[in-house]
């Protein structure tokens, strides 16, 4: 991997809500690299994340706990990696970012007000529901992560899903196209589809 590119943790909260089971959204603002999108709370590496020797993954979910903090006032505890994502080539700012699984409890958020505009708790159905009616913007490491978790019923279930490391190594094919490994057509090869279209509301993401 480039040893140039940013190192970044991103932290995927759950909880059991009355309408089974919710994850912790947090809109941006209006500027910088996720302008007024949905995201999961998180950011890039710091000093104060590193411990000599650790792995990367390691430092990355130290660097995922302590911006959900900052972000949203919650310290997850028992993180779980469930997937590392890479930007394509032609990402302005490249950051491989490590998303990890975490139980919640109902604890009362406090928003950083320079990084959070809103926070809501909300079903991975509904979510995608409001993108897909254009209520929403949405990347697609979220878009996907939330299409992986609105199969789950409850943090036991999506924990335990969580057991396998994800690999995203984005490739952009043109029209808004994006294709991970295991497609035909991303440089690494594959026989199949891995890919998500995002030229159309609603996005279609295919893997066979």
């Amino acid at each position: 991997m480039d040893a140039t590119m940013l190192v970044g943790g991103t932290a995927v909260l759950v909880r059991e809500g009355d309408d089974g089971l919710e994850t912790l959204l947090i809109r941006r603002p209006d500027r910088g690299s996720f302008a007024s999108a949905w995201v999961f709370p998180g950011g890039v590496v710091e000093d104060v994340d590193v411990v000599p020797g650790e792995s990367e993954e390691h430092v990355a979910a130290r660097a995922a706990a302590r911006e959900c903090a900052e972000e949203v006032g919650l310290r997850p505890e028992g993180l779980h990696v469930l997937s590392c994502w890479v930007p394509p080539a032609e990402a302005p700012k490249r950051v491989r970012t490590w998303f990890y699984l975490a139980g919640a409890h109902r604890d009362v958020l406090r928003l950083a007000p320079d990084e959070v505009l809103d926070a809501q708790w909300l079903t991975p159905a509904e979510a995608l529901r409001r993108h897909a009616a254009g209520e929403a913007i949405l990347f697609p490491p979220t878009w996907v992560t939330l299409d992986w978790l609105e199969g789950r019923t409850t943090i036991d279930e999506a924990l335990a899903a969580a057991s396998v490391l994800e690999l995203y190594e984005t490739h952009l094919i043109g029209g808004g196209v994006f294709v991970w490994g295991g497609d035909a057509e991303h440089p690494k090869g594959g026989g199949g589809r891995h890919r998500i279209d995002t030229s159309v509301l609603p996005w279609q993401y295919a893997r066979d």
